[in-house]
C-alpha cells in the first residue's frame, strides 16, 4: 500500500515517511503545495496524508484542486489546528478523514488503512477486458465468466495494470502494491509475477498485452 505524505516541517516529514515504511508502507513525501499536488496526480497513491499548513498554497487549496480535477484519492488531513471550524473546512475541501497534532503514528496507519479499505470497496467495478472480467470487489478474475485459479499477486498485478490500462506502470509502483511487506525482495520477483501473469492472460500465437519498458515499468494495451 502507497502513501503519499505532503508535510512541509522536515523532521517531522522524514519521521513519517520512516515509521510508516517500518509498518509495511512505501511512502514517497512531498514539502510543499505545488509540489504536493503534482505528486498527488502522478504518484497513483493509494491515500493522501496532507499537512494543511503548507508554503507555494496551503492543503485545503491543494485538495480542492484535486477534487476539482476529479480526483478521488483518499485524503487524510494533519494540522495543529483543532477547532471544528478548521475541521468542517476540511470535510468541505474534500478531506475523508482528520487527525490533529500531535498524533499516534499506529492511528494514522489505521485511519490510512481504513480510508484504503473504503475506497477499495466503493470504486471496485468489474473491468472488462476482451474475454477477461476482473473483479475486484470478489477478488475474482474470469475468462468468459469462469474463474481463473490466479495467485494473489497475479490478480492485484492485473488490477494494478488494468486500472492504468495504456498507461506506464512503475516498477516501484508495483513493489508498493505487491511487496510492500517484505524486506528482502528478490531482483526478478516482478518479472516473476508478469511472466506467471502473460501465461494467464495472453493468447497463444498473439503478442503479449503486456508491454515492458525496460527500467521503466510496464504497460497493459489491450
Amino acid at each position: 500500500m502507497k502513501l503519499l505524505v505532503v508535510e512541509d516541517t522536515p523532521g517531522l516529514r522524514q519521521a513519517l515517511a520512516k515509521g510508516l515504511a517500518k509498518l509495511g508502507f512505501a511512502v514517497e513525501s512531498a514539502h510543499d503545495g505545488p509540489t504536493g499536488l503534482w505528486a498527488a496526480q502522478h504518484s497513483q497513491a493509494d491515500v493522501i496524508v496532507l499537512d494543511v499548513m503548507l508554503p507555494g498554497f496551503d492543503g485545503l487549496e491543494l485538495l480542492r484542486r484535486l477534487r476539482g480535477s476529479r480526483d478521488t484519492t483518499p485524503v487524510l488531513l494533519l494540522t495543529a489546528l483543532g477547532e471544528i471550524e478548521d475541521r468542517l473546512g476540511g470535510f468541505e475541501a474534500g478531506a475523508d478523514d482528520y487527525l490533529p497534532k500531535p498524533f499516534d503514528l499506529r492511528e494514522l496507519a489505521a485511519r490510512a488503512r481504513a480510508l484504503a479499505r473504503r475506497r477499495t470497496a466503493a470504486v471496485l467495478p468489474v473491468i472488462e477486458l476482451d474475454d477477461l472480467q476482473i473483479d475486484g470487489a470478489r477478488a475474482e478474475v474470469r475468462r468468459d465468466g469462469l474463474p481463473l485459479p490466479m495467485r494473489r499477486r497475479e490478480r492485484l498485478l492485473l488490477e494494478l495494470l488494468a486500472a492504468h490500462r495504456g498507461q506506464t506502470v512503475s516498477r516501484q509502483d508495483i513493489e508498493a502494491k505487491l511487496y510492500s511487506n517484505e524486506v528482502d525482495l528478490r531482483s526478478n520477483s516482478i518479472e516473476a509475477a508478469v511472466s506467471q501473469l502473460r501465461r494467464w492472460i495472453d493468447r497463444p500465437g498473439e503478442p503479449s498485452r503486456i508491454v515492458t519498458l525496460r527500467g521503466v515499468g510496464y504497460r497493459l494495451d489491450r
